[in-house]
């Protein structure tokens, strides 16, 4: 196999003009399935949530939940889509062992949303993202290949399937292809399915966690030459964190721009996304339309919302996030840039519960964008999931208020938080970090440092209270940083007349 040079990003990007396109699932939160009764919990024991209908046995038939259909209608509003007034539910045909049936109830030429947008802010400049359609179909089950190294069927010793998501109620969103952005193409990928997430989350449709499944994106990606026609495109699939969606674009750059720098051409096709290397593997050929053999299903009535239903459920649309955050950064005090940074991280909803938990605006942005933010990019991981609640955050913070911790151990306290330790209160206790404000315990200390640094102590009998510092660092490096500085500053200047 003939190795590719790859470019560095910029390198590829002086040559070719990205277009991007995201396909975007999220799993509704309904109580029940798509087209019968079952549950939908998550984590349920596999094949615990089936029947005769999501099984696909001789002679079930489907009914339509109503619930999943207003949800779509609700996502669709919320992305400035038009509404159709009639439309149908259709066959997808496709074998895979996920799929009971040989085939997917979705829809095809007519979907219930189409022509909608997106506005995300990218690096201070504003950029619409055109969505197609907004549809509803059914989830697949779920392959489980065991006994290989990389959890994909090769090298696997069998394959198990779980068809407890099967028939679980899908809406997926597709933009519009996405030319012009150059170099930002990555972020924009970022900052669109950041911006979606936060939609779907307002409308109270999805718990649209992403490293559950219940959000994720595939990630369809070309090249061309200025000027020339769009590129064959690549479909990056299941991509689940908004870190991966950015990282996923910006391989396929650097991929494509190799195979074409050398003569080669890209072929239409699936990809797999490898977090631990940040590339991607072939998957299969990318089917089309003609492929699926779409027609009509005949066992569902087609759908026809009332216009007067769908004109209620758009006045009864939450708050935008988009007017939130403007709402947001000013009940905050904060600048523009400083919103930015935490829309970023991904710590808008984190702040704002950290703040609902009792903490200042600056004490929740204070560790969310930074020790936090920290840790969470040096593991790979999402913010969310960096192992601190808000409530925690909001009580390690009451402790810094209170006087029980500074700034040095309440790092020290957190880092056994996101360990796993206890709460704030109940770390600090086991690992003996709270501040010793006590004049008695510090006076020894003070004396100490005092009889150890004539000179300094001298300085200070003599008015110049600032070399009080030097002392202040002494005591505070006895007491491994538990003491008060202020009583300590208080205590040393006291002793040497200079208070």
């Amino acid at each position: 196999m003939t190795t590719i040079a790859l470019p560095s990003y910029d390198d590829a990007l002086s040559r070719y003009e990205p277009v991007i396109g995201l396909e975007t699932h999220v799993e509704l939160g309904t109580q029940t399935k798509m087209f019968c009764g079952c549950k939908t919990d998550f984590g349920a024991e596999p094949n615990t949530q089936v029947c005769p209908v999501c099984l696909a046995l001789p002679g079930a038939l489907p009914v339509m939940n109503r619930a999943a259909i207003e949800a779509t209608i609700r996502i669709g509003l919320a992305l400035n889509c038009d509404i159709a007034q009639w439309c149908r539910m259709a066959r997808k045909n496709y074998f895979y062992p996920d799929m009971p049936k040989n085939f997917q109830t979705s829809q095809y030429d007519e979907p219930l949303c189409v022509d909608g947008y997106v506005d995300v802010t990218v690096d201070g400049k504003e950029y619409r993202i055109g969505i197609e359609r907004v549809h509803i179909e059914e989830d697949t089950g779920k392959t489980l290949h065991v006994g290989g190294a990389t959890g994909r069927i090769h090298g696997a010793t069998e394959s198990l399937v779980d068809y407890n998501r099967a028939g679980i109620p899908l809406v997926e969103i597709v933009t519009k292809p996405v030319p012009g952005l150059g170099a930002l193409a990555p972020e924009v990928a970022k900052a669109y399915v950041a911006e979606l997430r936060d939609i779907i989350r307002a409308l109270g449709v999805s718990d649209v966690r992403m490293e559950q499944g219940s959000m994720r994106c595939d990630v369809n990606t070309s090249l061309n030459r200025p000027g020339e026609e769009w590129g064959t495109r690549t479909e990056t699939k299941n991509v689940n964190s908004l870190r991966s969606v950015e990282r996923a674009v910006r391989s396929e750059v650097i991929r494509q721009a190799g195979i074409l720098d050398e003569g080669g051409r890209i072929f239409q096709e699936t990809r797999h996304f490898h977090e631990d290397r940040g590339d991607t593997s072939p998957g299969r050929s990318k089917e089309t339309a003609t492929d699926y053999r779409y027609f009509p299903e005949p066992d569902l009535v087609p759908i026809a919302p009332d216009p007067a239903w769908v004109a209620q459920l758009k006045a009864e649309l939450p708050e935008k996030p988009s007017v939130k955050r403007a709402r947001l950064r000013e009940d905050w005090g904060i600048s523009e840039v400083e919103m930015q940074s935490a829309v970023n991280a991904g710590a808008i909803e984190l702040i704002e519960e950290t703040i609902a938990a009792g903490a200042s605006p600056a004490g929740a942005r204070k560790w969310w964008l930074g020790e936090l933010a920290r840790r969470s990019n040096e593991l790979g991981i999402e913010l969310s999931s960096v192992g601190a609640t808000p409530a925690q955050v909001a009580e390690l913070q009451k402790l810094v208020d209170d006087g029980k911790l500074n700034d040095k151990l309440a790092r020290q306290v957190l880092e056994g938080v996101v360990a796993g330790e206890g709460s704030p209160t109940e770390v600090m206790a086991a690992r003996g970090l709270e501040v010793v404000s006590d004049t008695g315990a510090l006076q020894t200390a003070v004396d100490e440092a005092i009889a150890a640094n004539p000179d300094i102590a001298a300085k200070i009998r003599d008015g110049k209270v600032a070399a009080a510092g030097a002392l202040v660092g002494a005591v505070m490096k006895t007491t491994r940083g538990q003491a008060d500085a202020k009583t300590v500053r208080d205590l040393i200047l006291s002793r040497l007349g200079a208070s």
